[in-house]
């Protein structure tokens, strides 16, 4: 069964897989532009947020994800999906 995370949860991992500090990890920062996520970055994020969540991240839906607000948006409709 997939398990939703909490905002806070949610940005711990991402901050962990990204090795950065939590509070720069906001609604707005971009992955790339502002946080330096590479596309090596990007599927560790994914493969963490599918270990957690227990959800199948495509390699194609992970390409349009550009911030947290993305990340939340797409957990939102895997989680949907999944229950």
């Amino acid at each position: 069964m997939a398990v939703a995370l909490d905002r806070t949860e949610l940005i711990a991992l991402i901050a962990d897989v990204l090795d950065l500090n939590p509070e720069v990890i906001t609604d707005d920062a971009h992955f790339i532009d502002d946080l330096g996520v590479d596309s090596l970055l990007a599927l560790e994020l994914a493969v963490a947020l599918e270990r957690r969540c227990q959800i199948k991240i495509e390699s194609t839906e992970i390409v349009d994800v550009e911030s947290l607000r993305d990340v939340i948006t797409l957990l939102d409709r895997k989680l949907t999906i999944a229950a």
